[in-house]
């Protein structure tokens, strides 16, 4: 933790919330403190999608729906966030457009600089492609970690159109690369169709182990979230969460929807579950504002950014 006193985000009851730099929950930029706990940090990046694209102008709409919070205590996990570590809104990565390799080299160089033994970053998507550079500056400092990863898809396809890196295929380049602990690693809220029933097997070979939608129906979320804790242990451990783990009611923002996803609640409740993990590093992504309706799907990945915080934050 940061030894000077943490500067908090604008104070809402003298600058209203619709005002002001819109920073995530308007907390200060990274150049205006002298050192930080935790970065969050833009990723305006969507080349590697397969449907429908959008997605690079998420981090704005995050921000923008993040003015909707009230970051100052989080009431279930009982903290607060900005008074007990340094939040900084580091902006945004530039990252090209074009071409995958050159943009996650770019991402991967970004985040390394914010990354340390004492510093979390989380990272607002883009496309879940740039779950993988997050993950290799993540591993340059902690080594392997547990990914906990919340999604309606397993990503970890070989290949789309003979591309090896794009948002279904970056875990399976994660595991090859050895980013991964296999045995700690798990997917949550996976749902939907497969190419082929030997998916799941290629899967479990790259050391997932997977918790469906319709298993959640079956044992209910306090189980979930039991098994979730027995698998990762004491690693240090990575969240990533699609937004499409909701279902399309929560969150229509999003370039690959499937029917059948978590309610709000239950993904709030799962996550709040996770209190005492050891998060080194997290993600949002796959939210494309063109898409949504009334800020739904963006007010829906602040909400989990500032759940980031609180378990960051846990005493």
């Amino acid at each position: 933790m940061v030894a000077h006193e943490p500067v908090g985000p604008v104070e809402a009851t003298e600058v209203p919330r619709y005002a002001g730099l819109g920073t995530f929950a308007r907390l200060p930029q990274l150049s205006e403190v002298p050192d930080y706990d935790v970065a969050i940090l833009g990723v305006p990046y969507d080349g590697g999608v397969s449907f429908r694209p959008g997605a690079r102008f998420a981090p704005a709409a995050i921000r923008e729906a993040s003015r909707l919070l009230r970051p100052g205590y989080h009431v279930e996990l009982d903290t607060t966030p900005v008074a007990r570590k340094q939040f900084v809104d580091a902006g945004d990565v530039a990252c090209t457009p074009y071409r995958i390799e050159t943009a996650v080299a770019q991402i991967e160089a970004a985040a390394a600089k914010l990354v340390g033994p004492e510093r979390v970053v989380i990272a607002l998507g883009g496309d879940h492609t740039i779950a993988l550079p997050m993950l290799r500056a993540t591993a340059q400092v902690h080594g392997p970690v547990a990914l906990l990863h919340f999604d309606a898809h397993l990503d970890t396809w070989d290949t789309y159109f003979g591309e090896p890196i794009t948002h279904g295929t970056m875990f399976r380049r994660a595991f090859e690369e050895g980013l991964l602990i296999e045995d700690r690693s798990m997917h949550v809220g996976i749902r939907g169709p497969v190419y082929d029933r030997e998916d799941f097997t290629r899967d479990r070979d790259a050391g997932f182990r997977t918790l469906r939608c319709s298993d959640i129906d079956r044992i209910g979320v306090p189980e979930a979230i039991r098994l979730v804790r027995e698998r990762i242990g004491d690693a240090p451990v990575y969240l990533s969460v699609d937004i499409d783990v909701l279902d399309p009611a929560y969150a229509p923002g999003t370039g690959t929807p499937e029917m059948g996803g978590l309610h709000s609640r239950e993904l709030l409740q799962l996550l709040r579950g996770l209190d005492g993990l050891r998060i080194v590093g997290a993600d949002v992504v796959e939210v494309a504002p063109a898409y949504d309706h009334a800020d739904t799907t963006a007010l829906a990945a602040a909400t989990l950014v500032f759940d980031y915080m609180a378990l960051l934050t846990r005493p």
